[in-house]
């Protein structure tokens, strides 16, 4: 065989064209990766530093609104906080029917 022909025009183009695609699906992937990383590696909820509950009582959930969080404890209460001060804004008490 003879490996001197030439390249025709469109098969050339073909083949820029694919390096190209992979190169930015890279560049793709490498930014994708990275904005992962950033926005989820300290997106966590912010937790009070101290909660006080009540003796003999063990916290079993805890959820957070904009000014409040809630504990909900094993003597089936929900405790709601207010988030400032940490003052205890209300008690629920769970039934179950």
């Amino acid at each position: 065989m003879n490996d001197d022909l030439p390249e025709p025009s469109n098969l050339r183009f073909l083949r820029r064209l694919v390096t190209v695609l992979t190169a930015t699906m890279l560049v793709g992937v490498v930014v994708v990766v990275g904005l992962l990383v950033t926005r989820l590696s300290g997106s966590g909820p912010q937790l009070p530093d101290v909660i006080t509950l009540p003796d003999g009582t063990e916290a079993t959930a805890f959820t957070q609104g904009d000014d409040w969080y809630a504990i909900v404890t094993d003597a089936r209460q929900i405790l709601i906080y207010n988030r400032t001060d940490g003052q205890l804004r209300q008690t629920i008490d769970i039934t179950t029917p």
